[in-house]
């Protein structure tokens, strides 16, 4: 099959009332490739300011997608109506990674990634007040309060073991509550109508300026640059943010909000795993507990909620 025939049978799936076979699979993939992601930030950061690592990243990302709607015979348009919402987007979007790169710099990846995949959480509670068809239940509410309290325990509970620090904490906290509002903005805003690809555009071409701006705040530029912060670096714009985030929006354009959101909860899993395996993490058991709890918290926000048969 070519490339343009598996892109357009890409663009031919309808939407999905449920998570199916191939959504499960592909959101298992993408949970893995996000785990492996924050090992590649967190080692790319040593050779790079990450805040200035995030922006060269969007700037990246910028050709890459332009290069895929040339290839894809799709124009580059930015509908009116949609405009406004995607600078919003594209601000979130940095403030996201601003805060996610500054919390691997400062903290353990198993640490950030018990914090920073809560996203769900938040975006249970942005969806409660959002979207009418989407409100916080009894059970939901239930798994808001663990996966809450897992991510207090994270917080509150550091220690050399786990390589945490309160500012990277807070850090993490603050990608993930941008995380579930740029999801929030694909899913009820006039962008629910783009194309991820213009969606992603939106979000690299207006980070990649205001990331490199802020990157002066931050210190040198180049830290101990070496070929293998080089290589993450192109991991970063051609795997992670061009193929795997125009991936991800797709997906969400496809399911449910809440079923993409609820296969968040192997990335923290992943990732601590990863940490340990690749980059030698102390992992606590005060960490143990927190990952169980936000793990728990995440499967009771998005288990389905069964529908009651009428009688008669």
């Amino acid at each position: 099959m070519t490339g343009r025939a598996a892109a357009l049978l890409v663009a031919r799936m309808e939407k999905k009332s449920q998570i199916d076979l191939f959504g499960a699979v592909a959101l298992s993939g993408f949970a893995l490739l996000l785990a492996f992601n924050q090992v590649v930030i967190k080692v790319t950061n040593d050779g790079l300011q990450p805040v200035f690592f995030a922006g060269v990243r969007s700037a990246g990302a910028v050709l890459c997608i332009w290069l895929w709607l040339r290839w894809r015979g799709i124009p580059l348009q930015f509908a009116k109506g949609t405009r406004a919402a995607g600078f919003a987007m594209g601000a979130i979007f940095a403030f996201e990674f601003l805060c996610l790169f500054v919390a691997l710099d400062l903290t353990a990846v198993s640490r950030a990634s018990v914090i920073f995949y809560s996203m769900p959480v938040w975006l249970a509670v942005m969806a409660h007040f959002i979207m009418p068809d989407d409100r916080v239940t009894p059970l939901k509410a239930a798994g808001l309060a663990l996966a809450l309290a897992g991510v207090a325990v994270a917080i509150l509970t550091r220690s050399d073991e786990t390589a945490g620090s309160f500012w990277g904490d807070l850090a993490a906290v603050g990608a993930a509550v941008g995380w579930a509002a740029t999801a929030m903005l694909a899913k009820a805003s006039s962008l629910r109508t783009v194309r991820p690809e213009i969606q992603l555009m939106w979000q690299v071409g207006v980070s990649a300026p205001i990331l490199l701006l802020a990157a002066f705040f931050f210190g040198p530029f180049i830290r101990d640059l070496a070929p293998i912060h080089l290589a993450g670096l192109a991991f970063q714009i051609v795997v992670v943010v061009s193929a795997g985030f125009i991936f991800w929006l797709w997906l969400l354009s496809i399911y449910p909000a809440s079923g993409v959101a609820s296969f968040s909860f192997l990335s923290p899993v992943l990732a601590v795993g990863l940490g340990w395996l690749l980059l030698g993490e102390e992992v606590g058991p005060s960490l143990l507990l927190a990952l169980c709890l936000v793990t728990a918290g995440i499967v009771l926000i998005n288990r389905p909620v069964r529908s009651r048969k009428t009688s008669g």
